[in-house]
């Protein structure tokens, strides 16, 4: 149940937002192996006046991912590769084959399974339910 917050610049059109968020939902799906049905992506764009890097405004495009995972649920290497893959995809929709902003940023955040949830139940009694069924 991973949620990604993607904040980008310059303002892109409706079928870029698209086009992003079934990539991300698929990179996720592939490197974290987190289940797409219930992967959340949420789009912010930005008029690139409105994006600084070392207090000037940027000149290529930029993007700023964050991707909310449970803690413990992945190991580094896949969150490595998440990373990677993210940022890969981000440049290709993004800068249509030159560069990202160099401070462009991919975040992996683990959050404790028993500060979050879906649908009203938490991770960790989901985790719960799941071990009691298997017994």
């Amino acid at each position: 149940m991973p949620t990604l917050h993607l904040k980008v610049a310059p303002l892109q059109n409706p079928e870029r937002y698209e086009s992003l968020a079934a990539a991300l939902t698929r990179i996720t799906a592939d490197t974290l192996g987190k289940r797409a049905a219930v992967t959340a992506v949420t789009i912010d764009d930005l008029p690139a006046a409105r994006w600084y890097v070392g207090g000037q405004a940027v000149q290529r495009p930029a993007a700023m991912l964050e991707i909310t995972v449970t803690s413990g649920t992945n190991t580094p290497a896949q969150k490595a590769a998440f990373v990677q893959a993210a940022f890969t995809e981000l440049r290709r929709q993004l800068a249509a084959g030159g560069e990202l902003e160099e401070a462009s940023y991919v975040t992996v955040r683990e959050v404790p399974a028993t500060d979050w949830g879906y649908g009203g139940v938490t991770q960790h009694d989901r985790a719960q339910t799941r071990m009691r069924l298997a017994a």
